[in-house]
């Protein structure tokens, strides 16, 4: 059997390939120019100018479990050091789910999924630079990693209801139902990455970020799937989830000041 990650790494190549032809379309050389370059007017160029401290932005999260969002705010320290702390909301399935799609009802369905999951960590963190000194501020490679709490929200996918024949009938419950019939449960998340951010701008911020978060629910984990093939009027559960992490790409978006 293929390793889950294997079917991003193919991914992830094209995108930093893509990504690093465009800066090399754009005149980007990796070599560090002469610091004491100037512009024909006798003042810094953008290239020498001291990038903003602060910065905010938005994470766009891309998983085999689907899209999250994200916000987030990063601190200079020093050229190369920065801290940051993040925040978002992403959702996260069992690993043995199959979706299927009715073409009759022209609804797609999960066969024995019992519950939905949103993951939404809180984190500190810190990033560090790489090859500052020898790389054009254009492509800003960096390693990154974060810590903090974090909430698993359980919502029900399935409704289950007696019939007359002494068996139950399921009914799937809309998302945003669920939304309101959720149960929180907390723990602690924390993700190890690498990424690079591009462009001479620094007050804008565009960058690519590969993560792996480690988020686990001990003591059993939650109810995640249920045996299709039970008869009696309540579901048995097949399946639970202790683990809600996994790999991640992250696109960041921001603005500095």
């Amino acid at each position: 059997m293929r390793h889950p990650l294997s079917r991003w790494i193919p991914a992830a190549s094209i995108l930093l390939l893509v990504a690093a032809t465009a800066q090399a379309q754009q005149g980007m050389v990796f070599a560090k120019p002469d610091s004491s370059s100037h512009t024909g007017t006798g003042h810094p160029s953008i290239a020498d100018q001291a990038p903003p401290l602060n910065c905010w932005g938005v994470d766009i999260l891309i998983s085999t479990d689907g899209f999250g969002l994200g916000t987030f705010y990063r601190r200079e320290f020093t050229p190369d050091l920065y801290g940051f702390a993040t925040f978002s909301i992403s959702e996260a399935k069992d690993e043995r789910e199959f979706e299927q799609f009715d073409p009759y009802t022209q609804i797609s369905y999960v066969p024995g999924k019992l519950n939905r999951f949103l993951v939404l960590p809180l984190m500190l963190g810190v990033q560090y630079r790489l090859f500052r000194e020898d790389i054009m501020d254009s492509f800003r490679p960096y390693v990154n990693g974060a810590a903090g709490p974090a909430m698993v929200y359980m919502m029900p996918f399935a409704q289950f209801s007696p019939n007359a024949a002494g068996g139950y009938d399921v009914t799937q419950v809309d998302f945003f139902k669920s939304l309101g019939r959720g149960t929180p449960h907390y723990t602690a998340s924390a993700f190890l990455g690498f990424g690079a951010n591009f462009g001479s701008d620094k007050t804008s911020v565009f960058g690519v970020n590969f993560r792996y978060y480690f988020t686990y629910l001990f003591g059993g984990g939650l109810p995640s799937l249920y045996r299709i093939n039970n008869t009696t009027s309540k579901p048995e559960v097949s399946s639970n989830k202790t683990s809600f992490g996994g790999f991640f790409i992250t696109l960041n978006l921001g603005m500095g000041y």
